[in-house]
């Protein structure tokens, strides 16, 4: 039962890297894009002579076709991120031991990006996706600044890193404001989102306290949308590797304490990156209920991690955080990483329900897609208030 209704409940993915097809380039899909991920580069690198030098100077069709064969023809693909491809491809009907790429980058290329990405939003069995917007990229600020209208199942997110982390781009208090206040009238996001370091502290004597304090939590309030702090990166520990050279660092999370106690009148989604982190994640929203942990993010979406993850807190929040996010970078990542989170938490779920059975409690249909329902969507459209998720409305 509860497979079945996870497989036919929709889901909002509510933190991607995807963008509607009115971006244009920005956008993310295809074949070569899914071998090229930074997490199989990762991987090729593990197994494979070539140099970073020597990898990164070849075109992106070249790259992928090292990655194919070193990755899924001379070793097997068992890694989370080698088995996602095979799923995308075995979802498609395509060959999954071709001894080259080119004819499944022919069916990416005879497909019709409107077409397909309807289909592929059906196969990941996803109603909605948030994406990552930061208007002071130049290539996106041109276009919120013609008020362009866009497909609706993409919700936009203000990302704040570029202004809380980088000095270059940091702004007095009264400046950060006046610019927050215009990007959120203009843009109407779902929520604002940083990526923060494991040095991570709250608060302190820098910048980052006095921008978050003067200028984003005040606008969050004015505009009555949360505050998505996702923490624990380590930037850049090898940049040979590029975007694959991020680690993950226990946090503080004495941050979290004082901002959910400090401004109450503020909801926070809050992921982290460490796994040691977690349980004291789950102990602070036992004690703020402005606090919701969600998603199992980067190096913990794995299904051994998603299954401990979860478990722990259902046994502590019971169903008041929201799961998963796909944190998707290329379309068709969405069908393999929504399937592995159905599967994997099947289980988990199927678990705590017999559980309460056999403690003296029954368990219907219309309960499970009720908890369901509220895991996936019915939290976040809370968090949020239902009415963000209405075109019109943004």
């Amino acid at each position: 039962m509860v497979h079945d209704i996870l497989d036919t409940t929709e889901f909002i993915d509510i933190h991607t890297h995807l963008f509607a097809p009115e971006f244009g380039d920005l956008g993310l899909w295809g074949i070569d894009e899914l071998l090229t991920y930074h997490y199989l580069e990762a991987e090729l690198f593990r197994f494979h002579t070539i140099s970073h030098g020597q990898y990164f100077a070849l075109n992106k069709p070249a790259r992928a076709d090292i990655i194919w064969k070193t990755l899924f023809l001379d070793n097997s693909p068992l890694s989370e991120s080698a088995r996602g491809v095979i799923a995308v491809l075995n979802a498609f009907g395509l060959p999954t031991e071709s001894a080259s790429v080119d004819p499944i980058r022919q069916f990416f290329k005879e497909q019709k990006p409107e077409e397909h990405l309807s289909n592929v939003l059906r196969l990941a069995g996803i109603s909605a996706v948030v994406m990552t917007n930061d208007p002071g990229d130049p290539n996106e600020a041109r276009l919120w600044q013609d008020g362009f209208r866009f497909d609706p199942r993409f919700l936009p997110a203000l990302r704040l890193d570029g202004i809380l982390n980088e000095p270059s781009r940091q702004l007095s208090d009264l400046e950060a404001r006046r610019l927050l206040d215009a990007w959120l009238t203009r843009m109407r996001p779902v929520y604002m989102a940083a990526s923060l370091p494991d040095s991570f502290q709250f608060p302190a004597d820098d910048r980052r306290t006095a921008l978050l304090k003067n200028a984003v939590l005040p606008a969050c309030r004015a505009f009555d949308i949360p505050l998505a702090l996702m923490i624990g990166v380590r930037r850049q520990v090898n940049p040979a590797i590029g975007l694959a050279g991020d680690a993950s660092g226990r946090a503080d999370m004495r941050a979290i304490e004082a901002l959910c106690r400090d401004y109450p009148e503020n909801r926070f989604l809050v992921t982290v990156l460490s796994r040691e982190n977690q349980h004291e994640l789950c102990v602070y929203a036992r004690k703020f209920a402005n606090l919701t942990p969600f998603g199992c993010w980067w190096f913990l979406n794995n299904p051994s991690m998603v299954e401990e993850i979860t478990r722990e807190r259902l046994e502590m929040l019971g169903t008041t955080f929201i799961p998963q996010h796909s944190d998707a970078r290329i379309l068709e990542q969405l069908i393999y990483k929504w399937r592995n989170t159905r599967r994997t938490l099947a289980p988990v779920l199927a678990k705590s329900y017999e559980l309460m059975v056999e403690d003296g409690r029954p368990v219907s249909r219309a309960d499970i897609e009720r908890d369901v329902t509220s895991l996936f969507r019915g939290n976040f459209e809370r968090i949020c208030h239902s009415r963000a998720f209405t075109p019109d409305a943004r």
